[in-house]
C-alpha cells in the first residue's frame, strides 16, 4: 500500500464552514525575502461541500516543504478543484516605492481581483494587514472580514493551496528571468540572497528587476559605485 502523503488539514476551514462562510478563502505569497523579482500572492477558495478535498488533494501542504515535482504536479488540480482561485503579483519597482508590507497588499488585491468572488471570510498566513501602512487607503481597503493565522499554510489546506499557487507561478517567472539576465543564476536561487548571487552582483551589478532598497543590493550599489570612482580618480590621475 502506497505511503500517504502528508496533507494540510480542514479544521480551520470547517469551523468557518460551521458558521456559514462558504466563499471561504485562503491566501498566501512567495517572495518577501528574495533580493530579486516580484512578490506573489496566491488565493484559493475550496468547495466547502466536497467530502473528499483531503484525498483529491493528497500532499497539499506549506509549499515550501513540498518537493518542486510535486508542487509541479499538483498545482493544476488545485485550480481545477477550487471554486475560484487567483494570482497577482507586484514588481520589483513597487516594492522598492512602496516597500514590501504595502507592496504585498498590493500583490493580494490584484489576486483577488483576478479571482472574481468577494470572499465572505479570508484567512491570511501570518500577515499582519491591520498594522501595515497602505499605499492607497480606499483601495487597499478589505470590505468582509479575515483572520492572520500563524502557520497558516501548515494548518490549512485552502491557505497551503494558495501557497503552492504562488510559489509555482514566481518559480516560473524566475525560470524566465534567467534566460534575460543570464548571468545571475536565477532559475537555481529564484532570487534569493545565496552566495552565488551575491558574488554575480559584485561581479555584474543589479539588473532590472534586483530590490535597489534591500539593504544587501544597495551596499553593492554603493560598492561598486565606489569602486568606479576610485577607478575614474586613478585614470585621471595617470
Amino acid at each position: 500500500m502506497p505511503r500517504k502523503l502528508k496533507t494540510a488539514e480542514l479544521m480551520i476551514e470547517q469551523e468557518f464552514w460551521n458558521e456559514g462562510y462558504h466563499n471561504l478563502m485562503g491566501c498566501d505569497e512567495a517572495g518577501r525575502g528574495p533580493w530579486a523579482g516580484p512578490i506573489v500572492v496566491g488565493v484559493v477558495c475550496l468547495p466547502h461541500d466536497r467530502p473528499d478535498l483531503i484525498q483529491v488533494l493528497e500532499g497539499v501542504r506549506d509549499s515550501k516543504k513540498m518537493t518542486k515535482r510535486m508542487r509541479t504536479r499538483l498545482v493544476d488540480r488545485i485550480k481545477e478543484i477550487a471554486v475560484t482561485w487567483g494570482v497577482g503579483s507586484a514588481s520589483s519597482e513597487e516594492i522598492d516605492e512602496y516597500k514590501i508590507n504595502p507592496a504585498t497588499k498590493l500583490a493580494m488585491i490584484r489576486a483577488l481581483e483576478m479571482a472574481e468572488l468577494e470572499p465572505d471570510y479570508l484567512m491570511m498566513d501570518a500577515f499582519p494587514w491591520h498594522i501595515t501602512p497602505v499605499v492607497q487607503p480606499s483601495y487597499m481597503k478589505l470590505d468582509f472580514p479575515y483572520r492572520s493565522i500563524k502557520g497558516g499554510d501548515s494548518l490549512s489546506l485552502t491557505i497551503a493551496a494558495a501557497s503552492v499557487i504562488a510559489k509555482v507561478t514566481r518559480d516560473e517567472y524566475m525560470a524566465q528571468m534567467d534566460e534575460k539576465y543570464p548571468d545571475y543564476g536565477f532559475r537555481d536561487h529564484k532570487g534569493y540572497g545565496t552566495a552565488k548571487h551575491q558574488a554575480a552582483l559584485k561581479l555584474h551589478g543589479p539588473c532590472e528587476i534586483h530590490r535597489t532598497y534591500y539593504a544587501p543590493v544597495r551596499e553593492i550599489i554603493i560598492q561598486r559605485t565606489q569602486q568606479i570612482a576610485l577607478s575614474t580618480h586613478e585614470d585621471a590621475k595617470d
